[in-house]
């Protein structure tokens, strides 16, 4: 019998990036670039804390300069690896809408995950 393994929807999606490989069996997200307010501190941050041996987190000084900095990384790595970027609501996800038309135009992963409101915990 299997053990169970109790985790939050963000713990999961943490998981799940940090366990996702290229064609050489490297990881594929190299880390997330991120800045926390409300909307992802409590659900992405703490995930991110919590699997920080597994997958490195950034703090980066604003959204559009972290999300250009993973189109570059992608960039160089010819497709092959990425990056995610995470911010809260509002203005900061409003924010990475420039770097997502460039990467969709130039075909280059890359993860946005942008924060959300919670009613309840």
């Amino acid at each position: 019998m299997t053990a169970t393994i109790k985790l939050t929807a963000a713990q999961a999606m943490v998981r799940w990036l940090s366990v996702q490989l290229t064609e050489d069996g490297e990881r594929f997200v190299e880390g997330v670039w991120a800045i926390f307010g409300h909307g992802n501190v409590a659900g992405v941050g703490e995930a991110l804390h919590r699997f920080r041996e597994v997958i490195p987190t950034w703090r980066g000084q604003n959204e559009q300069t972290m999300a250009h900095a993973a189109i570059a990384y992608a960039k160089t790595k010819r497709r092959r690896k990425a990056m995610a970027i995470t911010s809260s609501i509002g203005p900061g996800s409003t924010n990475m809408v420039t770097a997502c038309g460039l990467a969709h135009v130039n075909r280059l992963p890359v993860l946005m995950i942008c924060g959300d409101v919670f009613a309840n915990r």
